[in-house]
């Protein structure tokens, strides 16, 4: 486990019964800095050399995708949910681990973008993104997030696989 993953929290039904979940927000008011420095890791100089935009889903993966976007000097791209962007190009709907939701975009550029967002679960929410970027005109390059609950999917978009920080198989 990596070490940081002490710093985040278990809560047991929350948002509702039977869901565990996984708060970062102790990690993030402790070791921000570490945090970003860690997701930062996950790719190489290379990749990061040849990308253009970091895409955060909205809301947690706003707070990833922007800081890593000012740490290797790219853009920041929102995904954001229905009602909250104006000039939106494309919407997709999808499932989550406790109900369904929606993403939108404004039209992209064809740039090279990562995908990030805090956590995958059943990776719905990824899914989705992922297929919004294509859609509105970027090209997914990569996928990250702090924390993969591994139990809960294996995930994979047209076979990029998600790279985090912190694995929970249980």
């Amino acid at each position: 486990m990596h070490p940081l993953s002490q710093f985040v929290d278990e809560i047991q039904d929350f948002p509702k019964s039977g869901i565990l979940f996984r708060d970062v927000s102790p990690l993030l008011r402790q070791k921000f800095p570490e945090t970003i420095d860690a997701m930062s890791a996950l790719f190489t100089p290379e990749e990061w050399g040849a990308v253009d935009y970091l895409v955060g889903i909205e809301s947690r993966g706003f707070i990833f995708a922007s800081a890593l976007a000012y740490k290797h000097g790219k853009g920041f791209v929102k995904v954001r949910k229905p009602g909250k962007l104006p000039n939106v190009h494309a919407s997709v709907s999808y499932g989550l681990e406790y109900g369904s939701d929606e993403l939108q975009m404004q039209k992209g550029d064809g740039g090279r973008v990562i995908i990030c967002d805090d956590l995958i679960a059943t990776g719905g929410s990824m899914k989705a993104a992922a297929d919004l970027c294509q859609q509105v005109g970027y090209e997914v390059v990569g996928l990250a997030c702090l924390v993969d609950l591994r139990a809960l999917n294996a995930f994979q978009w047209h076979g990029l696989k998600v790279r985090s920080v912190i694995q929970y198989d249980d």
